[in-house]
């Protein structure tokens, strides 16, 4: 079997066709979460991926899309987008956001939009010393989250070490600790969409960068009225 990982998608459906149109065949798709915020195409975006059929946790930004005021989590620059996001999605649309989980399993492996250890707070996994909290909640040898926008490989043998790696090989006695990175605005400096690969017969994980129409989700944002610099990030990856 052949899983499509998806993270961090955001509202760019340029970037998220892109992914499910270039990716090798696949069985099934998983989402990682924070299908809305940021870009200009909340509801086509949600719509797709209901479309899909497929697993799906929540993100922050799918969850302070359900909230009638902000939670003062966000900055200035976020909290515009998710109040244009909130102020253009349908009830409807936010039922469905506020139900996901905050984790769950599929198959033989997890998925999470932040740590394992306390999903809805919405932690930060950039370290070793942040990976080794969700390590000690995964039950199971492959977990995948998203929530940083960068891709990044933990792994838990004798230690915990991170590598920037685009193919991973499943050993047996090991932990994986992956995030697939962000479709729709990645900051790793790199502006390519990213998605993930799992080859769960073979044992193996790609971790994938495309091209896509950069140049009409950055219109649609300042048609939308959305501040500029978030089409200005997604040329910088930043």
């Amino acid at each position: 079997m052949r899983v499509l990982l998806l993270s961090d998608i955001h509202a760019n459906l340029e970037a998220m066709e892109a992914c499910l149109a270039a990716a090798p065949p696949y069985d099934m798709v998983v989402n990682l979460g924070d299908v809305v915020g940021y870009n200009a195409n909340p509801r086509e975006c949600l719509e797709r991926v209901r479309e899909l059929d497929c697993p799906v946790v929540k993100g922050n930004h799918d969850e302070e899309a359900t909230l009638p005021t902000s939670s003062e989590r966000f900055n200035e620059l976020a909290e515009r987008a998710i109040q244009w996001t909130r102020d253009n999605l349908t009830d409807q649309d936010k039922e469905w956001l506020r139900r996901l989980p905050l984790q769950k399993r599929v198959h033989d492996f997890t998925i999470v939009h932040a740590t394992l250890d306390t999903p809805g707070q919405w932690g930060y996994v950039f370290s070793n010393l942040d990976a080794v909290a969700s390590f000690t909640y995964q039950r199971t040898a492959v977990c995948f989250f998203g929530h940083t926008h960068v891709p990044m490989v933990f792994i838990r043998d004798q230690g915990v070490r991170q590598e920037r790696i685009e193919h991973v090989r499943i050993e047996p006695a090991k932990k994986y600790f992956i995030n697939a990175g962000s479709v729709g605005q990645p900051r790793d400096g790199n502006w390519r969409a990213a998605y993930c690969i799992y080859d769960i017969e073979n044992n193996l994980i790609e971790l994938v960068r495309i091209k896509y129409d950069l140049a009409t989700a950055q219109k649609k944002i300042s048609k939308a009225g959305l501040p500029q610099l978030l089409a200005e990030r997604l040329a910088v990856g930043r």
